[in-house]
């Protein structure tokens, strides 16, 4: 990439991603791109396609730009609205390094097309627009007749804090609903306490916060809530008024 444009700022946001997790992946970008300057090329290669019939793709996203494999890895930005969307499928093979690896695409096609187009190419010099692209199922909280939020661990970091799909928003609307009550989160059977930092945390017991993003987050302080007490991703997760 430094060969092609010298001038790039080259940021990494994670190589901690669970190998093959496309989910995971989607969810990574969804939660990271936005603190990033606009027009930012964001490069995703979570790729177990790698090497087979599966499309590189350029999407563009309001005013940030995304590239990687059509797998669903961009699944959590098609699900925002934007005046200015649009997804491309790479085929201007000469933006490619040569030969291409089966097994390293990720150097040898989306690497260098970022490159490419950080020096200010087109979005059409790379291919012709699609409306095909794929996406995979990112799960989203639900309300259930008796007014219990349902929701699931979707992310689990490598300090083993479980990230949950439950906001901020969802506590508010519940807690504000003709029902009266105290909110009360039950993960495992576990009724978990609510702390505002990890600091408030005791001894080994299980809590929850509201993270950075906005989002229910099981923790063990200075510990893994994920291993201590076997939470695994899309562990159901509740939010009600008791």
């Amino acid at each position: 990439m430094l060969n092609i444009n010298p001038g790039l700022t080259i940021v990494d946001i994670t190589h901690g991603i669970r190998p093959h997790d496309i989910r995971e992946a989607a969810y990574s970008i969804g939660a990271s791109f936005s603190y990033f300057p606009a027009n930012t090329i964001h490069v995703v290669v979570v790729d177990p396609g790698v090497g087979s019939a599966r499309r590189p793709i350029l999407v563009s996203a309001g005013h940030h730009y995304f590239i990687g494999p059509d797998n669903g890895v961009f699944s959590c930005i098609y699900t925002m609205h934007y005046d200015i969307f649009q997804v491309v499928h790479i085929t201007s093979a000469h933006y490619f390094l040569s030969p291409v690896s089966q097994t390293f695409q990720a150097r040898d096609i989306f690497a260098p097309v970022a490159a490419w187009f950080s020096r200010g190419l087109p979005v059409e010099r790379f291919g012709n627009p699609i409306t095909d692209f794929q996406t995979i199922v990112i799960p989203s909280p639900v309300l259930s007749q008796d007014g219990t939020v349902l929701g699931e661990v979707v992310h689990i970091d490598r300090f083993g804090n479980a990230i949950t799909n439950i906001s901020r928003v969802e506590m508010i609307m519940l807690r504000n609903s003709a029902r009266a009550g105290s909110l009360k989160i039950v993960l495992r059977g576990h009724n978990v306490p609510l702390k505002e930092y990890y600091e408030q945390g005791d001894g080994d017991k299980l809590y929850f916060l509201i993270n950075s993003g906005g989002y229910i987050e099981f923790f063990l302080y200075q510990g893994s809530a994920a291993d201590t007490y076997h939470i695994s991703l899309g562990e159901q997760v509740k939010l009600l008024l008791a």
